[in-house]
């Protein structure tokens, strides 16, 4: 397996993988597979590391000029945050306009099983079931295969790969998605056998997207993406003893998006990290992304105690007691003290429809 597709869990590791950020390589590079991207992902989503903190690195690093493209594509993930926190529920609907020519709500079995024929998208999504990881530029060719030639709806497809990666994130996939099939952008996005080519290092030729960019949005579904399944995506969580609770001490709550080993590090506390089922129902993950996050939160959080329960139930367990979290919109149901998490922008706060309108606010900012 490719070094950079193992994902350390221990936090030294993992800052040694933003020092080596080649900016300049990156903004040349970072759409094609095997270019120099940053596979700080999965540390992003699940809180450990923050995007300040990345910024702050780089352009100590690079300067603001060489660092922008990076810190532009950061600010992709935070713009993402943002639309989920005005939006809320609604990033699992069709957001702007509803997607067109869709002939199903299901799964193509040739996408599910990486039997598609193009060579890229299928050795993609084998990567993402051995490793819980794929290149941004292959979920949108995926994507784009699935809504916009298999004319699939996008969100049990969205919740298929976001089960599989261990940069899951609900906002950051489900728009991603969204974007890909038009219901979150102007027009539905394509790519053609020669696009796939050029940025994947291969030479396939007569596949069923080798074609023009004027042909394909007229192409019958083909019959490689004709047969549909059902998905049946769950999450085995594991079971855990009643925390131990110092009744004189605050309960930090962690969670799957929450593993920031940084937050309160001095505080005396008790620290849990809380797995509710009801989350999980309905946003199932793979076994190998849950021992992923299991792994962070033991190897960087000392005395952390995994719980499997409702916030209610831990609640129930210290009614008396100081609860802090961070703001999330999957937190609404937390009662306590809030605390805000770390923005690239915290000024630009506004709902904004478009990368674009969201970018040029924010640009200010970094200047």
């Amino acid at each position: 397996m490719n070094e950079v597709l193992h994902f350390p869990t221990d936090y030294h590791s993992i800052i040694e993988r933003i020092e080596q950020i080649d900016a300049k390589q990156y903004e040349r590079t970072r759409n094609f597979v095997n270019g120099a991207v940053t596979y700080l992902s999965p540390y992003i989503s699940r809180g450990v590391i923050q995007l300040p903190q990345i910024k702050e690195i780089i352009v100590a690093k690079y300067g603001r000029y060489i660092s922008e493209k990076l810190v532009q594509e950061l600010a992709w993930r935070e713009f993402f945050q943002r639309v989920w926190q005005h939006k809320q529920s609604q990033i699992f609907t069709d957001l702007k306009q509803n997607q067109t020519n869709i002939a199903h709500y299901l799964m193509p079995t040739a996408i599910e099983e990486a039997q598609t024929g193009i060579e890229a998208v299928d050795e993609a999504i084998q990567t993402l079931y051995a490793t819980g990881y794929m290149h941004n530029h292959a979920r949108m060719y995926t994507a784009m295969l699935t809504c916009n030639i298999a004319q699939t709806h996008w969100l049990n497809p969205a919740k298929w790969m976001y089960y599989h990666l261990l940069d899951g994130d609900l906002a950051s996939n489900m728009l991603s998605w969204q974007w890909v099939a038009g219901s979150f952008s102007s027009k539905k996005y394509y790519a053609n056998q020669e696009n796939i080519n050029k940025y994947t290092s291969k030479k396939q030729q007569k596949t069923i997207v080798d074609y023009s960019y004027e042909e394909l949005p007229n192409l019958e579904i083909p019959f490689l993406l004709k047969a549909t399944k059902e998905l049946k995506l769950e999450t085995a969580l594991p079971a855990t003893k009643t925390p131990l609770v110092d009744h004189s001490l605050p309960i930090l709550v962690y969670n799957s998006y929450n593993l920031d080993p940084n937050w309160h590090n001095k505080k005396m506390a008790n620290r849990i990290l809380l797995l509710e089922p009801a989350h999980f129902n309905n946003y199932p993950i793979s076994k190998k992304v849950l021992d992923f996050i299991l792994a962070l939160a033991k190897d960087n959080i000392p005395d952390i105690q995994v719980y499997t329960g409702s916030f209610d139930s831990l609640k129930n367990l210290a009614p008396n007691d100081n609860f802090i979290y961070k703001e999330h919109p999957l937190n609404t149901h937390y009662t306590g003290k809030m605390e805000p998490r770390a923005w690239l922008f915290d000024q630009v706060n506004q709902y904004h429809g478009s990368f674009f309108s969201y970018w040029k606010k924010c640009e200010r900012y970094y200047q």
